[in-house]
């Protein structure tokens, strides 16, 4: 051998001829049958058996979004105070300086609810006469009434309820779980997204990658139509014609990592060959056509339909197949103005699915390993904004959770008489999150990716876990 050789022996030389270089290291993590990497696996595990950091009371997360936020204060939580002061002027000393309102100028008046309560079940929880149906479910929700963020405005607060930050660039809630967990069903993604209506403000950032790996961002999923766009073969191309195409880029994208050894080069492998085996697995999964009548009737569900209500059911067969997180986001819940009616019609699109959901997951003894959520990016105020109205309010308003390990049928935190500021068990976003990965059998604080030189993670630096709510 001559030595001189070596005098001339790039970096980048070394590391193609290497047998441990990076872009073999790369292929050997990244594409030994799973269909994401983890920072909970070791080199030897597969898929399905990546093990969590202590034993988990959840397998599944199902978070139903309201965009543009509920106003908790017509549906989750009476304040007959609200009610008996009811066009009075707001008291002084809850008008403190420096308190924000989105939109509402001068000194604002008091607003009660409109609508009727009533309590139902053993634990005799309270609700809106908008939510009949989640009421025959009261004694299996937990509800929290003393949530708060730290952004009043849509955009940020949905960025900082789904990424823990009010900022772009930082990864969503479902793709920490994916980078966390992977997914149980090789042929399915262990994050999926299903939309009812645009999702404004914060888009496509709220199932985003951000800076982790990018097979790690939501798929979107559509219950109508192309389940998947682009996923379809184009006419006249066979299933064999698709696979020669697939191992003939991938071929070449596996001689690009292993000259420059970057890593999305693998996600890109990954994904393409998740494609494939999703054009198999994904029409089977949204077809409902097949599921019985009385389902369809418990649902409210029309198969081919885009609706909430398809998405619930479909979110149902999705966790069944072993995906991790399914995101439901259901648009137009800002009510600035004409309250009363706006708030009626969107409750009577949602209450019967996601009563449903919960039903339906209990019956066939999925609730136990499911968790469900529910709720918005902030909550409204209990003053007037115009005539009908209510504004953001970021200090105080609620969400519901139930299943995967929380306790059923109770409440938690308390807010003022008039649901001003939390005064009892506060529970931060951050704290939310906590415990959502805590379920999970996730450490909060040990989920961390290193990028720009720090160790990031969902709760930031801070982040609580609730333990009040869990069983």
């Amino acid at each position: 051998m001559n030595p001189d050789q070596f005098k001339t022996l790039t970096r980048r030389h070394l590391l193609q001829r290497s047998t441990l270089g990076l872009g073999a290291m790369a292929l050997a993590s990244l594409l030994n049958d799973r269909a994401s990497a983890s920072p909970l696996a070791t080199s030897n595990q597969q898929l399905a058996t990546i093990p969590p950091h202590f034993a988990p009371r959840a397998k599944s997360i199902i978070y139903l979004h309201m965009v543009g936020a509920p106003s908790h204060l017509d549906l989750l939580e009476h304040k007959p105070a609200l009610e008996k002061f009811n066009g009075q002027p707001c008291p002084d000393h809850l008008l403190t300086k420096g308190q924000q309102f989105a939109f509402i100028r001068g000194h604002p008046s008091l607003m009660g609810s409109p609508f009727k309560w009533s309590r139902h079940g053993k634990s005799g929880l309270e609700l809106s006469e908008l939510l009949p149906h989640l009421g025959s479910v009261a004694d299996d929700i937990c509800v929290v009434k003393s949530l708060h963020t730290e952004e009043i405005n849509h955009g940020p607060a949905q960025l900082f309820s789904m990424t823990g930050f009010g900022r772009f660039g930082r990864p969503s809630l479902g793709a920490w779980v994916s980078y966390g967990l992977g997914s149980e069903n090789s042929s399915l993604p262990a994050f999926v997204v299903m939309n009812t209506g645009p999702v404004a403000g914060a888009g496509s950032a709220l199932w985003g990658p951000g800076f982790l790996p990018a097979q790690h961002q939501g798929v979107e999923f559509r219950s109508s139509g192309d389940p998947v766009l682009f996923l379809s073969d184009p006419k006249g191309v066979s299933r064999d014609d698709r696979r020669h195409v697939i191992d003939s880029v991938s071929q070449l994208n596996r001689l690009q990592l292993a000259d420059v050894g970057d890593p999305e080069i693998a996600a890109r492998i990954e994904q393409y060959e998740m494609a494939f085996r999703m054009q198999s697995s994904v029409p089977e999964l949204m077809d409902i056509s097949h599921e019985p009548k009385e389902v369809h009737q418990l649902y409210g569900t029309t198969p081919g339909k885009a609706s909430f209500a398809n998405n619930c059911l479909l979110a149902r067969r999705l966790v069944e197949r072993g995906v991790r997180f399914v995101q439901l986001f259901d648009a137009d819940w800002d009510t600035h103005g004409n309250l009363k009616a706006r708030l009626s019609a969107k409750c009577k699109q949602v209450d019967q699915p996601m009563a449903a959901l919960v039903l339906d997951l209990k019956r066939r003894g999925l609730l136990d390993d499911t968790l469900v959520v529910w709720g918005g990016e902030f909550g409204r105020t209990p003053v007037m904004q115009g005539k009908d109205g209510r504004d953001h309010h970021k200090d105080a308003y609620c969400c519901w959770l139930a299943g995967g390990g929380t306790k059923p049928g109770i409440t938690h935190g308390q807010s003022d008489d008039i649901g001003f500021k939390v005064v009892e068990n506060g529970v931060h976003v951050h704290d939310l999150h906590a415990t959502l990965l805590h379920l999970l059998g996730i450490d909060h604080t040990r989920l961390t990716y290193k990028y720009q030189g720090r160790d990031f993670r969902l709760t930031d630096v801070s982040g609580t876990v609730v333990k009040n709510i869990l069983t």
